[in-house]
């Protein structure tokens, strides 16, 4: 790849090291998207809870007006994403996108403005099904349930033994969301229920054609992380260079074994962020 600065991490692959050498090559026609949970925020027991890391605000404006775009992709709703991160108002981040709902939101830095479809008719019916749901076929005890506007999520992760608990709710949910034309999505402790045809990797397959990149760079923690993976191996194969980041996670060894970089959670994605904004700086 030639000379890079130290405190910038080597990809393992040969495919990421081109990737990288591309982004720091041509940054005005790179795209840096990340998802949210686990990757810029710490995963927490109350989702609610969940806030960007302190250095993850400083790293992203000092980076967006190095590169073409910078993205969050995340399953959250995108108001959300965007309160939790700190994203509204921060000088340097004034093109930011937030890319909520898996790609059916959109919040844009330049306007401040949300726009989202109207919800899909089956949320509201397995919202009101839900709690009598878990309740019937005993699941209720150690699992609660997270309101996210155009889908619905059942955590685990405080079940007396969370990896049996979705384990066991995994196909009666499934069930369940077939039945109103939704589809499950399991990520780390949890299921999400919401409308199909929407995913990471669509999402950031429509905005790289958007942005009409030449690079890409996507750093993720999760299974729904999946999609946007297979969407930048599809563009590598078409010739866009490409870099995947996993935000290491030993629950979610599926995005380790394809990620061409592996980092020790947000601070390891916020120190990478950094060492790209100083690279391509110098």
């Amino acid at each position: 790849m030639g000379s890079r600065p130290h405190d910038l991490p080597m990809p393992v692959t040969a495919a990421g090291r081109e990737g990288l050498h591309a982004l720091l090559s041509a940054p005005d026609r790179s795209v840096v998207a990340l998802d949210f949970d686990g990757t810029l925020a710490d995963i927490v027991p109350d989702p609610d809870q969940a806030r960007a890391h302190p250095g993850a605000v400083p790293a992203l404006a000092g980076l967006a007006p190095e590169v073409d775009s910078v993205a969050v992709v995340t399953g959250r709703p995108a108001g959300v994403a965007v309160r939790y991160g700190g994203f509204a108002g921060v000088p340097g981040l004034e093109h930011l996108v937030v890319l909520g709902h898996y790609g059916a939101e959109r919040w844009d830095a330049v306007t401040g403005t949300v726009h989202a479809p109207a919800p899909h008719p089956g949320v509201a019916a397995v919202r009101a099904e839900l709690p009598g749901f878990l309740d019937a076929i005993g699941a209720w005890q150690g699992t609660w349930i997270e309101e996210k506007g155009q889908a619905l999520a059942v955590h685990t992760r405080r079940a007396a033994d969370p990896v049996a608990a979705f384990a066991a709710l995994r196909e009666p949910l499934a069930e369940l969301a077939a039945r109103h034309g939704l589809t499950v999505e399991p990520g780390r402790a949890v299921l999400e229920l919401r409308p199909p045809g929407t995913d990471k990797g669509v999402a950031l397959t429509e905005f790289l054609a958007e942005r009409d990149a030449r690079a890409v760079l996507y750093a993720g923690d999760d299974l729904g992380d999946l999609a946007a993976y297979a969407a930048v191996e599809k563009r590598r194969a078409e010739g866009l260079p490409g870099l995947l980041v996993c935000s290491g996670s030993a629950e979610v060894p599926e995005l380790a074994s394809r990620a061409d970089l592996v980092l020790d959670g947000p601070a390891g994605v916020v120190a990478l962020l950094a060492a790209l904004a100083t690279a391509l700086r110098d």
